[in-house]
């Protein structure tokens, strides 16, 4: 038997997001901040590269190993069905644009900053319920994954917290938005 690198883009994804914790904890701090980290609104200067580079690379960054894991131990269960059905370059897309949106959005409604891949998690969940979608229908299975992930998200908006509960929501909404709209490389 061997190793195989199955999932090119989900597996690199997870490699990145683990060096960037590793290198800002231990070899430069301040880097997922600085680089990683989406300011918020009023903090954002278009003049500066690196606020317009944190719009996509603030989900490769994350604030301790705990909120690493949470969201990647989803990403690396979900996300290699997902690429095997989507394709490496198309689901790299969808992680780029999910991650773009929930960072625009970011800045221009809230005053907090934002890092993490919660956007992301979410928009894999929603995409995931489309797995054996049929032109014409609406899967069950997606509209209780929306209403038990979406509705807790904004049930728990409600409540004060570091977490980004509307950057889950842009990334469900992005999810569903790629489910209906982009087919599967393959079908089962």
């Amino acid at each position: 038997m061997r190793l195989k690198y199955n999932a090119p883009t989900i597996l690199t994804y997870a490699f990145i997001s683990a060096l960037v914790m590793a290198f800002s904890l231990y070899l430069v701090p301040g880097l997922a901040p600085g680089w990683f980290m989406v300011p918020g609104k009023g903090d954002f200067s278009p003049s500066s590269l690196r606020n317009w580079v944190t719009l996509l690379t603030h989900a490769a960054g994350h604030a301790s190993w705990t909120h690493l894991v949470g969201n990647f131990s989803i990403i690396l269960l979900i996300g290699p069905m997902l690429e095997e059905n989507y394709g490496s370059l198309a689901l790299l897309a969808m992680i780029a644009i999910t991650s773009l949106v929930t960072g625009i959005l970011n800045v221009l409604l809230f005053p907090t900053s934002l890092m993490g891949a919660s956007g992301v998690v979410f928009m894999m969940i929603l995409l995931a319920s489309f797995t054996n979608f049929t032109r014409g229908e609406i899967p069950l299975t997606f509209i209780l994954v929306l209403v038990l992930y979406l509705g807790d998200q904004l049930l728990n908006s409600l409540n004060t917290s570091n977490i980004s509960h509307f950057a889950h929501i842009a990334g469900g909404f992005c999810g569903s938005l790629f489910g209906f709209f982009i087919s599967p490389k393959r079908s089962y």
